[in-house]
């Protein structure tokens, strides 16, 4: 073993034991020689000698990147030998009088890289340099089953490499693939076709395997070759023949069929050719035989042919080849309805896709044949198979571990294909289909236990799909049997409705068909018992409560009024709900996503939040729920000095639920309820909020409770209305104190919402924590541009960015809501310059357009609010001369002059469009003395020619602001044409 040998075995360890210095040491090492000269000499040579794997995988590597990088510098000397010495490796020949490389015996991972290096030099070579590369081939096909294997993987790999466009190819690729197939077309593929047959012929008894490798590569051309070669008297029947006699090949043969029928032609050839195959004498073999590798093929081969069938008819326009097309395809639809229903098949979804384009035909056939009926409840049992869940799995389904998850996902991803499938057939056949869902409830229903729960839930399954299929008129009014099924399910309680799915199943369907019970209100009691029972809200199972808590507020906010007489009852059968949400044991548990339990207070508000229900009941309710839950945070508040570190985290969990419970509790209750006609109600959310506030006095540091009191308070504001101003100065004070600058992002977006509710209203409130704000935001946030480069993308630069976008959102809500004069209060106005500059820069450079629209409509909106008519005193002093010097020039001219500013993108021409607007208001308040600055500023740095800056002047002193626009975007155009978009002033 030389040094070469012991270099490449060290690089290719895994064992782990040796260290990275000697790895790097043999690396540099490899490295050195592939620079070599004579490195194509070295590899061949250890090809013929080296019996170590690794070697001989690293020198076939190398011989390959060498070929695909040095190629063109090659002399020609040395293209010849790596071609001769290549050649000869494949054909098992001497690479001179006394080397032969056994590279054929190796595992198929090498000769597939050896079959690579060829296809590497095909691609270079043929057909001008090597023109006979396949016919050397085929001349030494007759040394047996090692040099035929080498040949079909050199055909695989080639297919690989440049021909199938299963792959993304570069232009140059595709320009080289083109030209390989037109050369093998005018040259050997009749020939390489021939040699198929005959070795398929002759070792079909002998050696499956090789007969096997033949037909795939074979598979793979029949895509772009002459299909005469293939469709003829010779090989169509040796192909059937495997399929019906040979055990071991007729899975590859049955691909190339699929191949055949799969290429594209004419319609009137591809009928003709269909018609010729005669497809029906594969028919019986499903039935018969129970490899599922085969079934496989066979389905794929039938459903493929039925496809074909269907697109002749869709394409075809004469009546008689319509007939023939729907011949062939009645003749092959009970095979693909068989496989679908009896056999297990690995590609269900492209069943499903030829499903839907059988159904696609019947849209335009009206009335339906009685076969073609026949047909659709063919289809719908076939669906019925697939999408039942294997019982092997209802354990895991049921408690949902790793395997039950990875089921249901699947089933879920399937069932979505299907639903649209369903939806064309309830269109097409709506009786059919309604009378097989029917049908398929009762026999599920009656169904062995040991399959009742799979049954059960597809049934389920499928009578919800079918109100997803249908209008919500046509449920309403209970069309066809609709006004029979849905008094049926929802009355019926199935012996395994414990199990998780089938309970998930029954409430999503039941729900779907409630316009059906607003319509029909003598079916009220029978669905509150559904969801309220052990059926729904009371299961056992947790993700079923709390799925049909949410699935009810649903149905509640649909109902609404038609349950006020039913309130009573639905409350008492909530009671342990309601206390089991704010409990310790409920509290501790982990509920992600939106259900999180909280939408039963939802459900209960709406209902009680109703003005039907009379104000002493109301008050009843209400105060029912309310007492007790801030009783409950009254004690642990009152306690909480007196928490152990182990007690702390249950407690606050508490606090957390009954916040969540009495935010959603109020959503039922409307601002006009609460503060004019029934202000009790409204006194009692007051009161409630003084006590939750206190949660921010005792648990100031705690972010994950002082989140559920903001939103609390952004729940009160829309709920309270102006009532809730007295409380705001002491929330907010306390919100602001403890407030981290990466937790100031919810604090801003709660004073927005309280400036897009109230305006001026808000003002002195604003007026007092703005500084505060302000001063905390510009001690961490930049005032021009963000770190950029590796390592810069950390979580507190995200953190600051979202913060800093916020910010601007703020400030525009500010400025626009008429609250300008903030900015200029004593305490703020230390601020005014940084508030400045960061919007300057930002409507200059940010990189987000949106953000830049709202800086500069910020500075319009100061403009109005600030400066009057031209030559009065300044409110603002030195505001006018920064608008006119500063933001006129750099963000209205030179930031559009920058090549980055595109107007070809929507945004900003929005923008633009702003920018325009600006100088608008700028001439209209500021007079000459911005446009003679900006003109005689500005332009020339620019260099703008005199007579473009006249008619800018011409153009802004008119009324006509699009004319302005169109003219001031020609202008910039023109600039940067003339600068090149080099100009950079700012």
């Amino acid at each position: 073993m030389d040094d070469l040998e012991k270099a490449i075995l060290i690089l290719f360890d895994v064992s782990g034991s040796l260290d990275d210095a000697l790895k790097k040491k043999a690396k540099d090492y490899c490295d050195d020689i592939k620079e070599k000269p004579s490195i194509c000499s070295i590899c061949i040579n250890k090809l013929c000698f080296s019996n170590l794997l690794e070697v001989q995988f690293w020198c076939l590597q190398t011989l390959q990147d060498v070929i695909r990088i040095r190629y063109a510098s090659m002399s020609l000397d040395e293209k010849f030998f790596i071609r001769k010495s290549v050649f000869s490796i494949a054909c098992s020949e001497p690479i001179d009088d006394k080397n032969v490389a056994r590279l054929l015996e190796s595992p198929a991972y090498i000769k597939n890289k050896f079959a690579q290096v060829l296809v590497t030099l095909i691609y270079f070579e043929y057909p001008l340099i090597w023109s006979s590369v396949f016919f050397d081939f085929l001349s030494h096909l007759s040394k047996g089953a090692v040099v035929i294997d080498m040949f079909c993987r050199i055909l695989n790999a080639l297919d690989d490499e440049l021909i199938s466009l299963d792959y993304t190819r570069s232009s140059e690729e595709m320009v080289a693939a083109g030209r390989i197939k037109d050369a093998m077309r005018q040259q050997c593929v009749p020939q390489i076709v021939r040699v198929w047959y005959d070795i398929v012929s002759l070792y079909r008894n002998s050696d499956q395997e090789l007969c096997t490798s033949v037909l795939e590569s074979m598979r793979r051309y029949i895509s772009w070759i002459d299909i005469g070669l293939i469709v003829n008297d010779a090989f169509i029947p040796l192909l059937f023949d495997l399929i019906l006699v040979s055990e071991h090949l007729r899975g590859a043969a049955a691909a190339c069929l699929l191949a055949v029928v799969s290429k594209r032609m004419e319609p009137q050839s591809k009928l003709s050719l269909l018609q010729s195959l005669q497809i029906s004498r594969v028919f019986g073999l499903i039935a018969e035989d129970g490899d599922s590798d085969f079934i496989s093929s066979i389905a794929g081969l039938l459903s493929g042919y039925a496809a074909e069938v269907i697109e002749c008819f869709k394409r075809l326009s004469s009546e008689e080849e319509k007939s023939i097309s729907m011949e062939l395809l009645n003749e092959v639809l009970p095979s693909v309805f068989y496989v679908m229903q009896n056999c297990e098949v690995d590609a269900p979804f492209s069943i499903v896709q030829f499903l839907s384009a059988y159904v696609g035909t019947m849209k335009s056939l009206s009335p339906l044949s009685e076969k073609q009926l026949h047909n659709v409840g063919r289809i719908l049992e076939a669906i019925h198979t697939h999408i039942r869940y294997d019982p092997t799995y209802r354990n895991n389904l049921d408690v949902l571990d790793k395997i039950g998850k990875e089921e249901e996902y699947r089933m879920v991803e399937f069932r979505k294909d299907i639903l649209v499938l369903l939806r064309s057939m309830s269109r097409v056949a709506p009786d059919v289909t309604q009378l097989f869902i029917r049908n398929s409830i009762v026999s599920a229903v009656a169904s062995p236990p040991d399959r009742n729960v799979e049954e059960v839930e597809a049934a389920l399954y499928l009578f919800y799909a079918l109100g997803e299929s249908i209008s919500d008129e046509s449920i309403r009014t209970g069309s066809g049997l609709l006004s029979e099924l849905v008094p049926t399910i929802i009355s019926t309680r199935f012996p395994c409705h414990s199990n998780r799915l089938v309970a998930l199943m029954y409430l999503e369907a039941i729900t779907r068909y409630m316009k059906f019970v607003q319509e029909n209100a003598k079916y009220i009691p029978i669905v509150l018992a559904a969801y309220l029972d052990e059926r729904g809200i009371h299961h056992p199972n947790i993700d079923v409560s709390l799925r049909a808590s949410y699935l009810f507020m649903k149905v509640v906010k649909l109902l609404k009024m038609k349950l006020v007489p039913f309130i009573e009852t639905i409350l008492q059968s909530l009671q342990d709900t309601v206390a089991r949400f704010t409990s310790m044991d409920y509290a501790s548990k982990d509920l992600l996503g939106s259900e999180d339990g909280s939408h039963i207070f939802e459900a209960i508000g709406l209902l009680i939040g109703m003005e039907d229900v009379p104000l002493e009941k109301q008050s009843d309710y209400l105060s029912t729920l309310l007492t007790p839950l801030c009783q409950q945070v009254d004690e642990l508040l009152k306690n909480a000095k007196l928490l152990s570190p182990d007690e702390a985290p249950e407690k606050i969990a508490i606090i957390q639920q009954i916040i969540m419970a009495i935010n959603s509790l109020s959503k039922g209750f409307s601002e006009r309820l609460v503060t004019a006609s029934r202000p009790a109600i409204g006194l009692m959310f007051k009161q409630t909020l003084d006590i939750l506030l206190q949660v921010l006095l005792v648990f100031p540091k705690i972010e994950p409770l002082r989140n559920k009191v903001m939103s609390f308070i952004h729940r009160m504001v829309e709920t309270l209305g102006a009532s809730v101003f007295p409380y705001l100065p002491k929330a907010l004070e306390q919100l602001l104190a403890e407030t981290e600058p990466k937790e100031m992002v919810s604090f801003l977006l709660l004073l927005n919402q309280l400036i897009c509710k109230f305006n001026t209203l808000f003002h002195d409130i604003l007026e007092e924590v703005f500084p505060a704000i302000a001063g905390m935001i510009f001690n961490v946030v930049p005032r021009d541009a963000f770190p950029s480069g590796p390592g810069t993308n950390t979580e507190e630069i995200r953190e600051l960015q979202e913060l800093q976008r916020t910010l601007y959102t703020f400030l525009h809500v500010i400025a626009t809501h008429n609250l300008s004069s903030i900015f200029l209060s004593p305490k703020s106005r230390g601020y005014l310059d940084s508030i400045m500059q960061l919007l300057l820069y930002t409507s200059c450079n940010h990189r987000d357009i949106l953000v830049r629209k709202a800086c500069v409509q910020i500075f319009i909106t100061l403009i109005n609010d600030w400066c009057t008519r031209p030559y009065s005193e300044e409110k603002v002093p030195g505001f006018q001369k920064f608008m006119i010097e500063v933001f006129a020039t750099n963000c209205c001219l030179y930031s559009l002059l920058d090549k980055s500013f595109e107007f070809r993108d929507a945004n900003t021409l929005v923008l633009f469009g702003e920018i325009v607007l600006a100088q608008k208001v700028m001439y209209e308040k500021f007079g000459d003395e911005f446009l003679i600055h900006f003109v005689s500023k500005g332009f020339p740095a620019a260099c703008c020619p005199q007579d473009l800056a006249a008619q800018y002047c011409q153009k802004l002193q008119g009324s006509d602001i699009k004319a302005l626009k169109s003219f001031y975007q020609s202008l910039i155009e023109n600039l940067r044409m003339q600068q090149n978009g080099s100009l950079v002033f700012r």
